[in-house]
Parts: C-alpha cells; sequence; structure tokens
C-alpha cells in the first residue's frame, strides 16, 4: 500500500485497485489537499494498464464528512472559496472522465460533498447502517455543489428533500431513491463490493472505457441526439476485435478470451 498521507493505495491480481481516503481525525474531510491528491491518484490509475476497476472508501469511523469547515472558514474573501469548490467540482469531473469505472464502498457518514462523492462514482454500496446527507442548509451554506451530482442520480422531489431538509437519509432509503446500489451488514460488505468489482474487471477493458464515456455524454442530449451518437458509438464498437471475440465466444459457447483491442 502507497501512502502520500492523505490516500492510501493498494492493487491487486485482478485488475481491482483500492483507492481510501486517509484523513480519520477529520472524518476523511475534502480538504484542499485531499482533494488534491484524490485528484492525482485518479489521474495516475486512469492511465495505469493494470487497474480495471477502482473502489475507493474511507479510513476510521467513516466514509467523509465532506469539505473541511475549520479551513473553509480559514479562507479569506470570493476568489479563495471558488478555488475551493472549483477543486472539488475537478475532482468529481476527473471521476466521471475515468476511463475505469469506481465504486465507492461506504460506511459510517457520507455528508455534503462526501455524498457528492458517493453520487458522482459509477456504482456505490455500503453497509446497512451508512448514512447520507448534504446537510450545509443548516449551516447557512446550501449544498449547491453536491446538488449537481445528487440531482443526476437522484429523482427530483427526493434530492431537494434532502438539499432543504439537510436532514440525513438511511442506506435503505438511499438505495430506494437511487443514490446507492445496494446496502449490506458489515461483515458482508467486503465481499459484496469485490464480487461486483470482480464481475466488471472481466469484461473488456476497451469496452467499458468506450460504455462509460457514452452513457456520460449521452445523459445530456436530447433522445434524438443520444440515439444517433450511441449509433455511431456502438459502430464503432463493433470495429474492436473484443467484439468480435465475443460474438464468437458467446456463439461457439465458450468463454471470450479479451484482448482489451
Amino acid at each position: 500500500m502507497r501512502n502520500n498521507s492523505y490516500t492510501l493505495l493498494q492493487g491487486s491480481n485482478s485488475g481491482i485497485t483500492r483507492l481510501k481516503l486517509n484523513d480519520p481525525g477529520t472524518y476523511n474531510s475534502l480538504s484542499t489537499d485531499m482533494l488534491k491528491s484524490l485528484i492525482s491518484r485518479f489521474k495516475e490509475l486512469d492511465k495505469d494498464q493494470k487497474t480495471r476497476v477502482i473502489i475507493i472508501e474511507g479510513s476510521g469511523k467513516g466514509f467523509s464528512a465532506g469539505h473541511n469547515l475549520k479551513e473553509v472558514k480559514s479562507l479569506k474573501g470570493k476568489p479563495n472559496y471558488k478555488k475551493l469548490f472549483e477543486l472539488c467540482s475537478k475532482l468529481m469531473m476527473v471521476i466521471i472522465k475515468c476511463n475505469k469505472p469506481v465504486i465507492a464502498k461506504v460506511h459510517g457518514a457520507a455528508f455534503a460533498a462526501g455524498c457528492q462523492l458517493v453520487a458522482t462514482c459509477d456504482l456505490a454500496l455500503s453497509t446497512d447502517d451508512a448514512i447520507f446527507s448534504t446537510p450545509g442548509v443548516n449551516i447557512g451554506l446550501f449544498c449547491s455543489t453536491p446538488m449537481v451530482a445528487l440531482s443526476r442520480n437522484v429523482a427530483r422531489k427526493k434530492a431537494m428533500k434532502m438539499l432543504l431538509t439537510g436532514e440525513p437519509v438511511s442506506a435503505k432509503h438511499a438505495k430506494d431513491i437511487g443514490l446507492i446500489n445496494d446496502y449490506f451488514g458489515h461483515d458482508n460488505l467486503e465481499d459484496e463490493v469485490l464480487k461486483l468489482a470482480e464481475n466488471i474487471s472481466s469484461k473488456s477493458r476497451k469496452v467499458v472505457k468506450i460504455g462509460k464515456k457514452a452513457f456520460y455524454n449521452q445523459l445530456e442530449m436530447p433522445l434524438d441526439r443520444a440515439y444517433k451518437y450511441t449509433s455511431k458509438v456502438m459502430s464503432e464498437n463493433m470495429m474492436a476485435l473484443d467484439a468480435k471475440e465475443g460474438i464468437s465466444a458467446f456463439i461457439e459457447k465458450r468463454k471470450p478470451n479479451w484482448k482489451d483491442k
């Protein structure tokens, strides 16, 4: 495990890389240093040929409490506030644009920008007692940037209730509204996360890359444009060696031998 004080990185032979927020003293707050570390890590993993899936989790008692409010309070002037929030937004875009699927493994609390991070990840699993919240309204700082990720994953009125009340929601409710995929007991979460990661890792890296990029690109398109765009993507995908191999393997009733090409 490589440590740069704010994040820990651990790879495995199965193509799954673990990324751990490592500032438990501040409940893994997304401070400037933490954000810079995470951005660097994701850019590194995006280029890493051995990494096929990324699991992100928090150390200590929980996932992340969001921005470090002591740091926020110490900043002086609108330009410095803007710099911090734009840095956080940059992290979220780096995750979206990362070629590798990112799975959030959540325990404890995921609040404010920590909740935003969960919503931004491609997939999310949590413990059954995890809690999620966008509590900024309670301290006079509306969770406007977390709202971007939340509103794109959760039904509008469900998202608005979280944002306007700041009340925490349970893992069950988070699953019901689409914030996370599922939740499990503490003893089972690790196995379930690995099972999901290993499933994805067994697919063609090239095809997963094509699919993730297309998914986010088409989301904001009008329906007709989205179909035109994805028809082009699928046509280009068909030219890939792995598409030909996958179809042949299916017809021949055998396991495909991916070349990631």
